[in-house]
């Protein structure tokens, strides 16, 4: 068994990763309690399960635990607070950019990374970074938008 260090939303947190192949997502959500990200296709296909991993959103259902050894990770929960949203977030409400909301976290998380250090993406570029996200809900447009209203500071 390893012990896997890693720092999460700001907090140093250890976990054990009795199998080395232990997603970083099942750290995550059974052993740590967040929430977000979420278990969608368990292939890194949907983004339900995207964390940025030292500023980069990787899928944490693929990514070993172990990969993120003395690692910043970075969910949702992690961006910004009711009180004091990030931009993203702030957009997504603004643009009421979601329906059911299963897929927010990937699309949240990848946008946020796009908008990082006030850095402008096209939306061209944007569609890019989304193109292989999932929303079944067909809130797509909406989210895009969102993610180009936070990166030209429209809020």
């Amino acid at each position: 068994m390893k012990t896997v260090k890693i720092i999460v939303d700001g907090v140093s947190q250890t976990v054990s990763a009795e199998d080395p192949a232990m997603p970083l997502l099942y750290a995550l959500r059974d052993d740590l309690g967040h929430t977000n990200p979420r278990f969608g296709c368990g292939l890194a296909q949907c983004g339900a399960c995207t964390v940025l991993l030292d500023g980069t959103p990787v899928r944490s259902c693929v990514l070993p635990a172990i990969a993120a050894e003395g690692k910043h990770v970075t969910t949702l929960d992690g961006l910004g607070t009711q009180a004091h949203p990030h931009p993203v977030q702030a957009a997504f409400v603004e643009e009421q950019a979601m329906q059911c909301g299963y897929c927010v976290n990937g699309w949240i998380m990848t946008g946020a990374a796009l908008v990082r250090n006030g850095k402008k993406p096209t939306q061209e570029q944007i569609r890019e970074a989304c193109s292989s996200l999932v929303c079944r809900c067909g809130a797509q447009l909406a989210m895009i938008r969102a993610i180009d209203r936070a990166a030209q500071g429209a809020l």
